[in-house]
Parts: structure tokens; C-alpha cells; sequence
């Protein structure tokens, strides 16, 4: 269907696929106190406990969360050689840091917060209910042999562009589960044979996101022994994200860092269908609470979350609907129609969204590796646009001085989110390096 969406200040830029930035109209405070949202600031630190209580049998699965005790967290990098490469040099840009989740363990993506604490924590409720987890008993013991043989019985699908794919497969494999993925057309083929090559069952889509989630929907509804990981749907997945903010927050204060209305926090997230950013801005609020203002950042061509959020419409709203292609080499962003669960969390508790190009992409990406020796891939580069559109657009202007931050701006901290790199194979990023370079974006 085609809709006329409402007239806004960055309507014609995003209709002509620029970058622009839109400032969202319904966001207010307080907005997590909204007792009709699907979730609860509590159900965060039930998710944080269930980490916490999964930790060890993590561990135990991948000897490479041994330092960190089966926890999955990132470094918070301050950007230092690349806020002159990037001109955040002046005092106005305050402190800026990279929260690193291109290197996360496990997965090498944000996703990892998300797949693996739904797989582990199903692979819990399934032996507490088979009997071979008794309260109390050490959860290590689902890495045993018995345990690995009841769950291969049981097969975990997932829709996916590449990374939810990725994290959820490598933790069904790690626990004996068979895992099927159900890949969109925007798949890059390394994330498959990387899966392939973890025993993981790929079915290859040639149509969208959408199409591939709804077909793995579709073959769990028929088999009771197949778990569906819905990225479109579940709490599971946007809960284990969420906890990340906990994390931000210890990250923050042994850097030194302030959050109050004197010291703002802005928060720059990359968005596919919303989950991971949704979920992060969700534990955001809760714990910075108005002192904290998450942006989402999309591609010119994939703005899902911002075509929907704009049109003000109940119904979900494709970018298809509003003439854009949904084609872009940040394949974990190709996504035409986001999650109804985080459109109605985002409503009235995400500040905006702005959109990038691809060939900014590959240009942000040559210079965090160049300057900081940043391994991303495109779509992880996206939220390096962020402090520029908050400091120098009229939008994010208006936006600093409605919200009265504009006089706070030298002393706020910005988060760059980089989602996800750590895993590309050498030849890919080389050849990510060597495109960034023809498209003119090579250092002096």
C-alpha cells in the first residue's frame, strides 16, 4: 500500500532517501512510568538476575568467557585519534565513546546479548520441565552429555539478515541443539558458512527480512519440537539486550562520567527491525532516566522505524509503502517493517531517529580503522553521524534547546553503539577497506 506520511521537517529528505534527522514529536518525559507498555523497569533486573545465574554454564559452553566469568560485555573506548577525523574536535561535541559490541564474545555482534540469553535461558526452562535441572543444582550441568542428547531432540529457528542468525546458532550448537536459520536475500554469504559450518541448517530466501521471519514462523507453528526465536515479537530477546544499560551505567561512572540534567547522555543506536536498540534505550531510560536521549540510526533506503514512527499510523508501515528500496550494504539494517512490540516501547520514549548512506558507512568504517583500529562492519558504523546531527543540524538544535541541554552540550557525553565486525573474515574487511578507498574516502 502507498500512505501519504504527515508533514514534517525531514519528510522530503527522507522521501528523497538524504540523511536527515527527525525529531520525535510524542517524546516526553517519564516515559517509562507508562504502566500500558508491555514491559516493566522490574523485568530488567530479573533479566540482569538471569545472566547473572546463567554465567557459569556460559562459561562452561565457551572457554573464551573464562577472564569475564561467562559474562558477555564490551569495552567502553573513548574516541580520541578519530573525533579530529571525524571534526568532533571542538569543545561543543563534549566526550564521545564507542561502546564496543563489534567485538562482543560469543557472537562478535550486539546480538549476542540478545540470541544467546534466550537460547541458554530456554535450554533451562526445558530441563527444569524434563527433570534434569533440579532446584538448586549446579547449572553446568547442562553442558553434560545427557543434557546435550535431550537437546538435540529440540530444534531452535530464527529469522535473520546475518546476525541474529549468527548468535543464536552458535548458542544452540553450543548447548546440542539442532538450529535452522532462515536467511534473507541481504545475507551475506560469509555469516552462512560460518553457520554452516557450525552444523547449523540454512534456508536461503530470496525475498526480505520480513519474508525470511515469517517463513521460519510459519515451519515452527507445525512442529512441536522447533523453538522460534521471534525478533519481531520477543521479550526474551529485547530483555537480554536491555541489560546492557546496566553495564553502560558501571562503565560511565569508573570513567568519571556524570549523568544529570547538567551532564545530558546521548545515545546513538543502530536499528534493523529494533530490538537491540529498542531494548538498549529501554534499559537506558530506566536507569539514566531523563537525563538520557536515544537516537536510532537507519539507512537512507531502510528507514523502517522512522517511516513508522513518522506516519503515526496503528497499523506497521513499510518502507516499501513510502517508495524507498530497503536495499543497503548494511545488510543487519535491511529491514522494510520494524517490531509492533518496540514501536509501541519507542512511542513516546525514543528522542528520534536519523539516517545515513552507504557510502558514509564505508567512509566511518575506514576511519575507525585507521584512527582506532576499530573493526566494524558497514552497518556498525552507522551511529558515528550522531554527535553531528545534535551539535550542527537545525533539527537536533531545536531539539538541544527544547529540551534545554543546548547550554550543557561541552559537558554531555555521547555513546557511539558499534554493533558488530570482530567476526568478518579477513577478506571481507579487506575488501570493506578497499571499497571505502575507491569510493574516495581514503586518509590524506
Amino acid at each position: 500500500m502507498a500512505i501519504q506520511l504527515p508533514d514534517n521537517p525531514s519528510r522530503a529528505d527522507l522521501l528523497a532517501a538524504r540523511p536527515t534527522l527527525w525529531i520525535n514529536p510524542n517524546y516526553k518525559d517519564n516515559a517509562i512510568g507508562d504502566a500500558s507498555l508491555p514491559v516493566r523497569p522490574s523485568d530488567i533486573d530479573e533479566a540482569h538476575a538471569n545472566w547473572r545465574r546463567l554465567a557459569s554454564l556460559l562459561e562452561a559452553c565457551f572457554p573464551e568467557l573464562k577472564p569475564a566469568k561467562g559474562e558477555i560485555r564490551s569495552d567502553l573506548v573513548l574516541l580520541d585519534e578519530m573525533r579530529d577525523a571525524l571534526g568532533y574536535d571542538s569543545a561543543d561535541f563534549g566526550t564521545i565513546f564507542v561502546k564496543a559490541d563489534n567485538a562482543l564474545p560469543v557472537a562478535g555482534s550486539i546480538k549476542a546479548r540478545g540470541g544467546v540469553y534466550e537460547v541458554f535461558l530456554l535450554a533451562e526452562q526445558l530441563a527444569i520441565r524434563e527433570g534434569l535441572l533440579q532446584d538448586g543444582e549446579d547449572i553446568r550441568r547442562l553442558a553434560e552429555a545427557d543434557a546435550r542428547a535431550f537437546f538435540s531432540r529440540h530444534t531452535i529457528a530464527v529469522g535473520s539478515t546475518g546476525n541474529l542468525g549468527l548468535s543464536v546458532g552458535v548458542a544452540a550448537r553450543a548447548l546440542g541443539f539442532s538450529a535452522t536459520v532462515h536467511m534473507s536475500s541481504d545475507a551475506k554469504p560469509w555469516k552462512v558458512e560460518r553457520l554452516q559450518r557450525l552444523g547449523v541448517e540454512v534456508i536461503k530466501h530470496s525475498a526480505d527480512y520480513t519474508t525470511a521471519v515469517e517463513n521460519a514462523r510459519i515451519v515452527a507453528e507445525r512442529d512441536p519440537t522447533i523453538y522460534f526465536v521471534d525478533d519481531e515479537q520477543s521479550r526474551h530477546l529485547f530483555l537480554g539486550y536491555s541489560v546492557a544499560a546496566l553495564e553502560l551505567a558501571e562503565q560511565l561512572q569508573a570513567n568519571g562520567v556524570k549523568v544529570d540534567a547538567e551532564h545530558p547522555l546521548f545515545l546513538y543506536l543502530p536499528c534493523g527491525i529494533g530490538g537491540a536498540p529498542g531494548g538498549v534505550a529501554y534499559g537506558a531510560k530506566t536507569v539514566f532516566g531523563d537525563n538520557v536521549h536515544c537516537f536510532f540510526v537507519e539507512p537512507v533506503q531502510s528507514p523502517c522505524a522512522l517511516v513508522h514512527l513518522l506516519s503515526g499510523s496503528e497499523e506497521l508501515v513499510s518502507v516499501y509503502d513510502v517508495g524507498l528500496t530497503n536495499r543497503t550494504e548494511a545488510d543487519g539494517m535491511a529491514v522494510a517493517r520494524m517490531s509492533a512490540f518496540v514501536a509501541a516501547v519507542m512511542r513516546e520514549m525514543l528522542a528520534g531517529v536519523f539516517t545515513v548512506d552507504d557510502a558514509s558507512l564505508f567512509k566511518w568504517l575506514l576511519k575507525a580503522h585507521e584512527s582506532q583500529n576499530l573493526r566494524l562492519e558497514p552497518s556498525a558504523a552507522a551511529g558515528f553521524a550522531g554527535p553531528d546531527f545534535i551539535v550542527r543540524h537545525a533539527q537536533g538544535k531545536e531539539f538541544c534547546r527544547r529540551r534545554r541541554v543546548d547550554e550543557h552540550l561541552a559537558r554531555a557525553t555521547h555513546v557511539v553503539w558499534t554493533t558488530g565486525g570482530s567476526f568478518v573474515p579477513e577478506e571481507q574487511f579487506q575488501e570493506f577497506l578497499r571499497i571505502a578507498k575507491d569510493l574516495g574516502h581514503a586518509s590524506p
